[in-house]
Parts: C-alpha cells; sequence; structure tokens
C-alpha cells in the first residue's frame, strides 16, 4: 500500500476512532487516601507541593482522631461514621470475652467476627449499586453480609506506593460499566519512618515527600485520562517523638501476678487477673509519674471510650512522649515515635485535606472529629445521611459545591 494511502487510512481512523475516546463524559468520583501517621503540622515543613496544591484548591484543616489514637480503630472510625467503642475496633490489639483465647492484632486480623460491630461505607456504597476499589485500606478484605469492595488487594508492605498509585489508576481507567466510583488507598511509609526515626528526623522529612510525588502521580494520571475526581486526604493520627529515656515498665508498677496486659505503649489495656481486683486497683489508682490509670467506666467522656466489652477494666494513659510498656524488644529497642495518646494532645492531630469539583475552596476549616469524613463521603457520593452515626457533614457543609448530590 502507498504511504500517502497509508497515511489517508490512519487519518481516516484517527477522525473515526478519536471522537469515540473523547466523547465519554466521565462522572467524578471520590477517592480517600490514608497517610498513615501523617501529623498535621507537616504539611506545613514546605515539603509537599501536590498537597499543598489541593489544600488551596479545597479545604483542608488539623482533624482530630478518636480515642484510642491508633491506626486501626480510627481508619475504622473514619470508614464507619462510628467511634472505636461504637466499632469495635477498640485498638490494634485486643480481646474479647465472647471470644476467649483469641487476640486480635495487626498481623491477625482477618476473622470477620472482629469487624462485625459496624458496616463500612464500601459495603453500604455496594448494596447502593455504586462500585467500589481498596488498596489496603485495613478492614476491606472482610466481608459483611457476603459483600466486599468489587476490587481489593490483600495487604503486602511490599508493594511500592508507585505500584499503589498506578493500581488505582489502572481501575480508574476501565469502561464505565465496571469503572469503580469510590476508591480507598493507603500509605504506610510515614508512619514507619515516624516510628523508627521520630517525628522530626530527616527520614520522616524524606517519606514525607515521597508520598507527596505519590499523591503528584495520581493526579497526574486523573488529568491525563480527564478523569474529575473529589480526593479526600486523611491521616488515621499523629506521632509524638519518644525515647528510652521516658518508659514506665508496668511491672514497676504492679505486681505481674495481679495483672494480664492485651496492649501497652501511649496507652495500656490491662485485665485483673480473677480475684485481684482490688490488689491492682490500689496498684493503678495511685499516682504515678507520667501515668495516669482509670477505671474504664471513670474514663472522661470526651474520649467516648470504654463502654465496649472489648476494653479492659483499666485503661492507663501516659503523658505525650512517654510509654508504659511490659516488655522492651530485644532487636528494636524503644520506638523513637509513637502515637496512641490523648486524642486532644497537638502531635495527634491528624492531615485532613479534600478537593475536587464538588468542593470549593474554602481554606483551613476548624478542627473537627474524624468520624465526620464519613457524612461527607456519603454526599459526594450521592448517599443519603445516615442518622445513627458519631459523625456529621456540618464541618463541609459550606464546601460542599453541590451540598451533597
Amino acid at each position: 500500500m502507498p504511504l500517502s494511502l497509508r497515511l489517508a487510512l490512519l487519518a481516516l481512523i484517527a477522525l473515526v476512532t478519536q471522537p469515540a475516546i473523547s466523547a465519554e463524559k466521565r462522572d467524578p468520583i471520590t477517592v480517600l487516601v490514608s497517610i498513615d501517621a501523617f501529623r498535621a503540622d507537616y504539611l506545613q515543613r514546605g515539603l509537599t507541593p501536590n498537597l499543598s496544591a489541593l489544600a488551596a484548591r479545597g479545604i483542608s484543616a488539623a482533624m482530630r482522631p478518636s480515642f484510642p489514637t491508633k491506626t486501626f480503630p480510627n481508619h475504622y472510625a473514619i470508614v464507619t461514621g462510628l467511634r472505636p467503642d461504637r466499632n469495635g475496633i477498640v485498638a490494634n490489639k485486643m480481646e474479647d470475652p465472647a471470644h476467649p483465647g483469641e487476640t486480635f492484632t495487626m498481623a491477625n486480623d482477618r476473622d470477620a467476627f472482629w469487624w462485625s460491630e459496624a458496616e463500612p461505607l464500601w459495603v453500604s456504597a455496594e448494596k447502593a449499586g455504586i462500585r467500589t476499589a481498596s488498596m489496603f485500606w485495613p478492614g476491606s478484605v472482610i466481608a459483611h453480609d457476603n459483600i466486599r469492595p468489587e476490587d481489593w488487594f490483600d495487604w503486602n508492605e511490599n508493594i511500592t506506593m508507585t505500584q499503589r498509585v498506578d493500581g488505582v489508576l489502572d481501575w480508574i481507567r476501565r469502561p464505565p460499566a465496571i469503572r469503580p466510583r469510590f476508591i480507598s488507598l493507603y500509605f504506610d511509609t510515614v508512619d514507619t519512618a515516624g516510628h523508627r526515626h521520630g517525628p522530626d528526623s530527616p527520614e520522616v522529612n524524606d517519606a514525607i515527600r515521597q508520598v507527596d510525588a505519590a499523591i503528584g502521580r495520581l493526579r497526574g494520571g486523573l488529568a491525563a485520562m480527564k478523569q474529575p475526581a473529589d480526593l479526600v486526604i486523611v491521616a488515621d493520627h499523629g506521632m509524638a517523638a519518644t525515647s528510652a529515656d521516658r518508659v514506665v515498665m508496668i511491672q514497676d508498677i504492679a505486681d505481674p501476678a495481679d495483672y494480664h496486659v492485651v496492649d501497652a505503649g501511649p496507652v495500656a489495656l490491662i485485665e485483673p487477673v480473677p480475684g485481684h481486683e482490688a490488689a491492682l486497683a490500689a496498684s493503678l489508682l495511685k499516682p504515678i509519674p507520667h501515668i495516669h490509670c482509670l477505671r474504664k467506666q471513670d474514663l472522661p467522656e470526651r474520649l467516648h471510650y470504654g463502654r465496649n466489652p472489648r476494653v479492659t477494666a483499666f485503661v492507663c494513659m501516659a503523658d505525650v512522649g512517654w510509654l508504659l510498656l511490659d516488655k522492651v524488644s530485644d532487636k528494636g529497642g524503644v520506638d523513637k515515635g509513637s502515637h496512641g495518646y490523648d486524642n486532644q494532645a497537638s502531635e495527634m492531630l491528624a492531615l485532613f485535606i479534600a478537593a475536587g469539583p464538588d468542593i470549593a475552596a474554602k481554606g483551613v476549616i476548624p478542627t473537627f472529629d474524624n468520624v465526620d469524613v464519613y457524612a461527607l463521603l456519603r454526599d459526594l457520593l450521592g448517599m443519603p445521611p445516615k442518622p445513627d452515626i458519631d459523625g456529621t457533614d456540618a464541618p463541609f457543609r459550606a464546601a460542599l459545591v453541590t451540598n451533597g448530590k
């Protein structure tokens, strides 16, 4: 075939096919991104051109996490609109009287029993006919009523941030019939660097830069596809500096014969050995430097914590920067950064940014509770309000372009 004819044929194909490619009017999607342990004030370090640009085009805030300020309780609070006492994930490590002899941990979390006290957003959306997908969000691999996100990946820390973003973009690249309208995406590197090196370390700054570049890759991929998206970017909690010089050992304040430690750290969950309740109370409820222990029923109401049977009889809270431990790792020693402290502590405040076609540029908004994010997500997805949650969309109403769809 002569070159001129071939070029004419290619031009004709382009004329025929290009309108089909560009004719699709893509409806907005909603992407929820978690950057684990991205403390609210990290945004002020001048390391985040992509996150800062999104904040300037939408809204941002220092978001108050739920207590305890741990990873799993707060990720589940964000996607259920219920605080840990109601969503059932009361700690990263917990026990339940209904399942004696079993322990929930971040590495042993696949029994649906632990997650069954609350329905996450992706399940509610799937029931409403909204296709969803999840890239590593805690709890997303668990079926509720035999429903999971239509697409999901099992947790694998070896999957790089680039691979995670590209996986999300591949989902978005699909034809409309199988394209997710709600996607959740999780990054862990800022948290890892914070624990190992402390929140003020060069390693944390490097992790901040890397995750911002991943957000830039997501933005670029969306722009290339001309895919409008409401991006809601959150953190589960912040990070405080810790050290081996600021540790209290539980065995130094109570007799090991009197207690069973379920979890320890910035907050310790402690059960009395049967018959030793009074002895343990006498040890824990007296003044202890840098540590404040209470019976769960006496915790401050503002913490909204202690009614769930998975919460231990005694809850001990360390001053920010201090740790209450029952053992110290032979390999890693004491972390240089940690979280779990009082959710009003400035070091625990978490990142929040929302930007997209349905969110007006209103700038910085007042601090709010992270359970409110769930109500915002329902608005962005066009789902009706859910009356029995702990959160509200009130913090965001002035910024919602459509005030809900």
